[in-house]
């Protein structure tokens, strides 16, 4: 059941177009949001079971190869499968409302629930090849979501700058995961955790950590890969509010946390996560703040939390791993509705930005309401109704008591740690205090809005409605969601069960003493922004990240052309000489590199047809250098596939001889009429420098094919396939003809592409007809 509900949301991807062209009047999100529903529905009823032990399910697909289609549903798997379907489920409910019919809805759903599937197959697969296929099927689907409205140029590029930064890390982590792969011996991820002792004692250790972490920090844009995550806010708001509060820049945050148990409690696994956790942490919050448009702030609000959670997992504690799973679920509460009220202040006013934003709080009642309670929840305020203050205060706690651990790096680093958070909460607190107040209080400007604006209808407030009573609900009543998602996750995550008590109050301690710092400091600053915000101005454009990665890929793209521009100059002569000369120069240095040599004369033997046959082809061969006209020379090179055929036939292989012989029927034949209308040749005179280059080449592939035929003749390295195929054809393919079984049955595959090949050509060939005589009818 669970592979099925796995590839569900991409089975019926791909009819959500074809709902949208016959069913325009009914809106295509109402028969997508089905699927999400029932597979959150279904997940919902392994709570239970999962609960008491995993759930497993395998199927094959390629066991030789060590790649099956092998499920494993735990605590921290389930989670994240009820997060991405679940908000999943409110998003396409939102962007029922949001999105207008004459969208292409059809495109858009077909992403969207490709990208589901591509998230469900991340936290579920166990099989790494599996893993990685659809680790990168989150990349593309995300690349076709952000760059949706494809008209703009911010679209387009903030999706190619999303597909490149996060493939490269997706690049990296397979390779880590290979090579962890070769060392333990097994495909399966929960094999590698198993083999944990083996990869923490090999001396790939520190490079097989920097790839793997290197996949994760560029999902969950972690600095310095953070830059893709603000240019993604150009997709529409339901994919912001989708992949990023829950969904794409969370499985980072999976991966790190799923081979925890390999890497946890090792020196750099602590020092290189946690800080580059608490840097973004620091570094996105700082960065929100200059922002003036509401999905930026959000955007690097994301960066922030993310950066949080990173560090807790880095710290490796049991509580500050508990503290990194509560905020899992709280950022996606939060984060998700406040993606949907920037989106419906967007709808309702035809604006994001805040300097032209104020004063709708008396116009847009519910919906400040809602941002009220996200952004207070997001900020950690010290109230017992936001579930974000009970995740920071865990935090704060994990921070502070971080010294207690026994490792000597733990000891040198832990007392700068809260500090470092700290600076962060502060900055956290000022940007959502920005975000609220500079919306929906001060003074309303109604000639800066598009619109007139006011609360939308219920169906568009229904699913951020949903997300704050989670928040509320999750803050006054905690003890559920531990007992039944928390606790499973992070037994998951740990290794072992453990139980966190989680509540309000837990005296006046230094976590709630932080939380004061950052509430007090934080409403200072806030109020006194507009005497210290000019100090971003001073900081220069240049020493952005995202001016480096523009810098980088611009010089890449340039040098690229110029290269490509160097040798691709419309000359087929040319182009052969260095196909033909790299072919020789490494087939050349690869027989001596290798030894690969072999000459032994014994068993060689020639008639005198064969041998009158061999020399007429070389003749033949030689003779078309010197003749000028075209029509002999094709006549000549018949001859040459005609004693091929020949030599079949003296070796007893009447097939290859009749195939060779239809071939070389049809190619002389095709030469001639096409050669018959082309001009006739003309001299030309060739510097003495470019003969002798062309003789080399000549020279040397001819001396290679030479080498190898000999070598091929001479040398038995391994038994033959041959006797393979005469003890197999029959039993395997159920024929008699054995080259007949080796092209349908043995290399079917191989065949059928071949098939394809010419299958693609014959339908260019088509269009180019068709073209043509579009273009002469015109």
């Amino acid at each position: 059941m669970l592979h099925f509900l796995v590839l569900a949301p991409l089975l019926f991807a791909f009819l959500a177009p074809i709902l949208y062209k016959n069913l325009k009047s009914i809106h295509t999100g109402w028969f997508v949001l089905v699927i999400p529903l029932f597979i959150f529905i279904y997940l919902i009823s392994l709570l239970s079971s999962v609960m008491e032990r995993p759930l497993i399910e395998k199927l094959d697909w390629m066991p030789s190869l060590g790649i099956n289609y092998d499920l494993y549903v735990d605590g921290l798997s389930l989670l994240f499968g009820l997060l991405i379907s679940g908000i999943g489920s409110l998003v396409i409910f939102y962007s029922i409302y949001y999105l207008h019919k004459t969208e292409k809805l059809g495109h858009f759903y077909l992403y969207l629930q490709l990208f589901i599937t591509a998230m469900l197959g991340v936290v579920f697969s166990d099989n790494m090849f599996v893993f990685y296929m659809f680790w990168e099927l989150t990349s593309l689907s995300s690349f076709l979501l952000i760059g949706f409205w494809n008209h703009r140029e911010k679209s387009r590029y903030g999706a190619l700058k999303s597909l490149l930064i996060t493939v490269f890390g997706g690049l990296s982590m397979f390779a880590g995961l290979v090579w962890m792969s070769i060392i333990v011996g097994t495909s399966s991820i929960r094999g590698l955790i198993e083999g944990s002792d083996l990869i923490t004692s090999s001396p790939f250790f520190i490079p097989i950590l920097v790839l793997i972490l290197l996949g994760a920090f560029t999902k969950s844009a972690q600095f310095p890969f953070h830059i893709w995550l603000p240019d993604a806010m150009e997709a529409p708001t339901p994919v912001s509010a989708y992949l990023h509060s829950a969904t794409m820049v969370k499985a980072g945050i999976y991966l790190v946390a799923r081979l925890s148990l390999i890497f946890a409690g090792t020196d750099a696994f602590f020092l290189i996560v946690s800080g580059f956790g608490l840097l973004t942490l620091c570094w996105g919050s700082i960065m929100a703040v200059k922002q003036t448009d509401l999905k930026g702030i959000l955007a690097y609000s994301t960066i922030s939390q993310l950066g949080m959670i990173m560090a807790m997992l880095g710290f490796g504690t049991g509580a500050a791993v508990f503290a990194a799973i509560f905020h899992i679920l709280n950022h996606a509460t939060f984060k998700g509705s406040l993606f949907m009220v920037a989106g419906i202040v967007d709808h309702e006013t035809g604006t994001r930005d805040i300097r032209r934003l104020g004063g709708l709080y008396s116009l847009m009642p519910i919906t400040a309401t809602l941002a009220l309670f996200g952004v207070f929840s997001m900020a950690g305020v010290p109230l017992p109704i936001f579930n974000g203050f009970l995740s920071k205060e865990m935090f704060f706690s994990a921070a502070v008591h971080l010294r207690n651990e026994g490792a000597p790096i733990y000891q040198m680093v832990a007392p700068y740690i809260p500090f470092i958070a700290v600076l962060g909460s502060i900055f956290t607190f000022i940007y959502s205090m920005i975000l609220f107040f500079k919306t929906f209080t001060g003074k309303l400007q109604p000639s800066n809005l598009e619109r007139k604006p006011h609360d939308p209808p219920i169906g568009m407030l229904l699913s951020p409605i949903v997300l704050v009573v989670l928040i509320v609900v999750i803050a006054l009543f905690p003890g559920p969601f531990n007992e039944y998602l928390l606790a499973p996750a992070v037994a998951a995550v740990m290794g072992e069960a453990s139980q966190t008590k989680i509540q309000f109050w837990h005296g006046f301690d230094n976590p709630l003493k932080m939380s004061l710092i950052v509430l007090i400091i934080g409403s200072i600053a806030y109020v006194l922004k507009d005497k210290w915000l000019h100090v971003y101005d001073r900081i220069p454009a240049k020493w952005s990240v995202t001016n480096g990665y523009d810098y980088l890929v611009t010089g890449l793209f340039n040098g690229s052309k110029k290269l490509t521009n160097s040798y691709m100059n419309g000359s087929l002569t040319n182009y052969f000489r260095m196909i033909i000369g790299f072919i020789s120069l490494i087939g050349l240095f690869t027989l001596f590199y290798t030894n690969g040599f072999a000459f032994t004369w014994g068993g060689a033997s020639f008639s005198f047809a064969e041998f009158a046959i061999a020399l007429t082809m070389m003749i033949a061969a030689i003779a078309i250098i010197f003749t000028p006209n075209r029509i002999a020379a094709i006549l000549i090179l018949g001859v040459v596939g005609y004693g091929l055929s020949l030599l079949f036939v003296f070796y007893s292989a009447p097939d290859l001889a009749l195939t060779q012989l239809i071939v070389e029927t049809v190619t002389v034949s095709l030469f001639l009429l096409c050669f018959y209308h082309l001009p006739k040749l003309k001299p030309v005179k060739e510097k003495t420098s470019t003969k002798i280059v062309n003789l080399v080449i000549s020279l040397a592939f001819g001396l290679l094919i030479t080498l190898i035929g000999i070598s091929s003749h001479s040398s038995k390295w391994f038994d033959t396939i041959s006797s393979y195929f005469i003890e197999n054809s029959y039993t395997l393919g159920g024929g008699n003809n054995i080259v007949n079984v080796i092209l349908v049955d043995i290399r079917g595959l191989d065949t059928m592409l071949e098939i394809s090949v010419l299958a693609l050509a014959a339908l260019g060939i088509l269009a180019m007809i068709k073209s043509t005589k579009k273009e002469d009818v015109d």
